[in-house]
């Protein structure tokens, strides 16, 4: 099956490399000519586990291109997916900006029939302002091609991104039209093989189904998250609270890690853009509202953890931080605990010295040069001449270490984890204060 997909940042590059390596021949469309010599040659601009490697097997095979040029990707697939940024506005909503441009550009050059996949999570109604701005077009150009316009929301998590295309629990499209939904079946039928996943409803369902299952992942977090600053506040462990209440099936362990907040580049920009369609609907959105404020607190509560571990002086201080990236596997820094906490040290006057296995050249490229930030290249390295040490991401290298090793290299025995990766008691075995989320020590009076 020919397909085009237009934009190859994120989820466009996971969805053609994954639909190329099923044998389908697609078609990468770009407007930015640097990204696109970079792709040509099998180099990729993100980091995600595994692409590289399909991007590179699917070039080689010839079922997999790139280029610059719009008309020949809308000459070349029946489906046109689009998976462009839809970053958010200043209010919060999301810019439809290059959605409605690829829309038009299609119009432009389209000359026969086409399928108008919106892949971009974009706010309910979208697609009928896609199909307006094609409608537009060919009006100007006096044509009266036939397209549809459908939706395909993606749920793909960075850092297991291509197993969530290649084995995830359903494929969501938004169709009533027998044909779309029929070209739509041809497309994924690799992927269903052993058990149908594709899942039919109207436009609009589809729509709010993606926006839907973010706000409810982020709500578990910031639920736990709240119950976990509760717990410390009561002198109980987060841990025990969270087997108790994740062993109840109607519950499940999934999304209920406490943690220093979420990240990246979904979470807060749907939970915004959700709150933010239903103030325009006219509808109370007071939860969306709470998870979005409940994360934000917890953003801080490192460095406030750390403060108070320091008596309140961090002017002059080094501060060891193990993780920069929102999460595992990725080096996205959007929206990551990592930056408000190193901003808010900067503020005081303190030096950073950051240790992450993928996110350095990210983190070099937001703050450049400066003379209060010390990227190091070794994890333990990060921890010399520092004097405390504050962990922000669940990398697997942090997971076992030497905690002899950091009591004796530190200036002070401190460590604040964000990411509960360590038994209490194990750590304060080697000497070390430990305070994490809703567990170790606490630098707050116990009520009740």
């Amino acid at each position: 099956m020919k397909i085009t997909i237009h934009g190859s940042g994120y989820v466009g590059l996971v969805t053609g490399a994954c639909l190329a390596d099923v044998g389908h021949d697609v078609v990468c469309v770009d407007v930015d000519q640097v990204k696109i010599a970079r792709l040509k040659r099998g180099e990729v601009p993100i980091h995600e586990p595994g692409l590289e490697d399909l991007i590179r097997y699917n070039l080689g095979n010839e079922r997999l291109r790139f280029t610059d040029d719009p008309q020949e990707g809308i000459e070349h697939g029946m489906l046109q997916f689009i998976a462009v940024g839809t970053p958010p506005d200043e209010d919060g909503s999301a810019d439809l900006t290059h959605v409605l441009n690829v829309a038009r550009t299609i119009g432009q050059h389209m000359t026969d029939y086409r399928v108008i996949v919106n892949k971009s999570t974009v706010p309910v109604g979208t697609a009928d302002r896609v199909n307006q701005a094609i409608s537009e077009v060919l009006e100007d150009r006096e044509e009266t091609l036939e397209f549809d316009v459908c939706s395909n929301p993606e749920f793909l998590k960075e850092g297991a991104a291509i197993e969530d295309f290649s084995r995830g629990a359903r494929i969501v499209v938004g169709s009533e039209s027998e044909h779309v939904q029929r070209l739509m079946r041809e497309c994924y039928a690799p992927y269903s093989r052993q058990k149908d996943k594709l899942i039919f409803m109207d436009v609009r369902s589809a729509e709010l189904t993606k926006y839907a299952a973010n706000a409810m992942l982020a709500t578990k977090i910031s639920f736990i998250n709240e119950i976990a600053n509760l717990a410390e506040s009561l002198g109980a462990d987060i841990e025990h609270v969270r087997h108790g209440i994740g062993s109840d099936p109607r519950i499940g362990y999934h999304f209920i890690y406490p943690g220093c907040g979420y990240g990246g580049s979904c979470f807060p920009k749907d939970v915004k853009a959700l709150a933010r369609t239903a103030d325009d609907a006219g509808t109370s959105a007071t939860l969306l509202h709470a998870v979005e404020e409940v994360n934000e607190a917890q953003k801080s509560r490192l460095f406030d953890k750390l403060k108070r571990a320091m008596h309140g002086n961090l002017k002059g201080r080094t501060i060891a931080i193990w993780g920069l990236a929102f999460k595992p596997n990725t080096d996205d820094m959007r929206e990551a605990p990592s930056r408000s906490l190193m901003e808010r040290l900067w503020a005081e006057g303190a030096r950073v010295q950051a240790y992450d296995p993928e996110a350095t050249a990210e983190c070099h490229r937001i703050y450049g040069e400066r003379p209060d930030l010390f990227l190091s290249r070794q994890r333990d390295a990060a921890l010399e001449g520092a004097d405390a040490l504050v962990i922000c991401t669940e990398w697997k290298a942090f997971r076992s270490v030497d905690f002899d090793y950091i009591a004796r290299t530190l200036n002070h025995p401190v460590i604040i984890d964000g990411r509960n990766l360590y038994s209490p008691e194990d750590v304060k075995r080697a000497g070390l204060d430990y305070y994490a989320i809703g567990r170790g020590d606490s630098l707050l009076p116990v009520g009740l």
